[in-house]
């Protein structure tokens, strides 16, 4: 992800189930359905929407599906590099019904309330995906109300980039980490940042950080719990560590590619972060890292913590003329190949389960065993049709808590009344 984001073996402990309720599953269901069936036989170029990109993936990829589909060829519409702002587009499109957006990049978080809508053609019958093999997070996170929506194209679970010429031991507590910001002082660097930014981001770090201190979003039929000493205690750990200094004043205008910019500066001794910066951090020619860097699951209060899960799905719009090419598109961007190729060169944390215990790709790279923890450690955002209310209820209130504006009691309880609010 850079929410070009992005997501085992093990279970997701404490996975936020459908959240507030569900009353509108069936909103513009039945004029999706009759969309969703035409051109389903259908065979012709196509074009695929997605966030930019900033691996250089999507070029090397469309070459090749052109080269062996020279009478479907797909074009690359690249989007800018916010999710809100991919979210958007997305919307308008779909409201205008627009043929010309065939295969859409999803974020984990948009299935409901896309499918909702009746806005994506559900991969059932003649749509059937496969998905043997498939990490169970990301099957579950394409799915709603029990039908497939989406092709898993990427996971995604954060973890802990740290200089390890600086840190022989990483941290494996929060109070830990913050005992090593000696270290950054003593060498005029940065102790630690994310995404604290007022967007997508920092919803997924205000609820990691809740979620680390023992909170729930919501509980399990899907009733906001956000109102709580446990969701308090985690905004107050940043809003108490960004008034020390711990977390420098500017990591609030931090997305992802601010604050890869500043660890791979030399700037940053501890940094959050989405496996693509991995492969940026070692290769790029500006990179000050080089050799210098590690990764290790997201501290927690008393052990490793838990990220939020991350990543991308391809869905087909039900408004698509060639909804047959569309498919064959959707299994060629989940194939082994393609999987692997994204891994390799764009640190994109693959959905396929038998990459992450190839002996020969965990040699080449490292850090898969920890990215793995951290999927398999991971907790879903809320997954609801009204998500969008939900998220802007979370990152107002983070937003205001770091900075001291509002309490940290006050602010999930701010936070709980919206999430309420928009629940209808």
């Amino acid at each position: 992800m850079p929410l070009i984001t992005m997501r085992r073996t093990a279970a997701i402990s404490g996975v936020l189930a459908v959240a507030l309720t569900v009353a509108a599953c069936g909103s513009d269901s039945s004029g999706g359905d009759d969309a969703a069936q035409q051109g389903a036989d259908s065979r012709g170029p196509i074009t695929y929407v997605q966030g930019k990109d900033n691996s250089n993936l999507l070029g090397p990829m469309a070459e090749r599906w052109n080269a062996a589909h020279p009478d479907e060829k797909v074009t690359i519409k690249e989007q800018s590099d916010q999710a809100d702002q991919q979210h958007d587009d997305l919307v308008q499109h779909f409201q205008a019904k627009d043929a010309g957006y065939d295969v859409v990049s999803v974020d984990v978080v948009w299935t409901a309330e896309f499918a909702a809508k009746g806005w994506l053609t559900p991969l059932k019958d003649k749509f059937a995906l496969p998905t043997d093999g498939f990490l169970e997070p990301t099957v579950k996170a394409a799915t709603y109300n029990n039908t497939l929506y989406a092709a898993p194209t990427s996971s995604d679970g954060a973890m802990l980039y740290y200089r390890s010429d600086l840190v022989k031991t990483p941290p494996k507590t929060i109070d830990e980490m913050w005992s090593m910001c000696d270290i950054a002082k003593k060498n005029g660097m940065d102790c630690f940042a994310g995404q604290f930014a007022k967007y997508e981001g920092g919803t997924c770090n205000a609820t990691e950080w809740m979620n680390a201190y023992g909170a729930k979003v919501v509980d399990a039929q899907g009733k906001p719990t956000v109102d709580s000493p446990e969701a308090a205690a985690g905004l107050k750990a940043l809003a108490d560590h960004y008034k020390s200094g711990d977390i420098p004043k500017q990591a609030i205008t931090y997305q992802e590619e601010q604050s890869r910019a500043s660890f791979q500066d030399g700037k940053l001794l501890f940094l959050r972060n989405w496996p693509y910066v991995y492969n940026l951090a070692s290769t790029d020619a500006s990179s000050k890292v080089k050799g210098k860097f590690a990764v290790a699951p997201l501290p927690g209060v008393s052990g490793p913590g838990t990220s939020t899960l991350g990543g991308h799905m391809a869905a087909i719009s039900a408004y698509s003329d060639h909804k047959a090419t569309a498919l064959d598109f959707l299994k060629f961007l989940t194939s082994p190949e393609e999987q692997k190729t994204n891994m390799e060169k764009g640190s994109l944390a693959p959905v396929i389960e038998s990459i992450y215990t190839d002996a020969d790709l965990v040699k080449k790279y490292p850090y898969l065993p920890t990215l793995q923890e951290s999927i398999g450690n991971a907790v879903s955002r809320p997954v609801t049709p009204f998500y969008p209310a939900v998220t802007q209820a979370i990152q107002d209130n983070f937003f205001s808590a770091i900075q001291g504006q509002k309490t940290p009691e006050q602010a999930v309880k701010d936070m709980q009344a919206a999430m309420q609010a928009a629940g209808g």
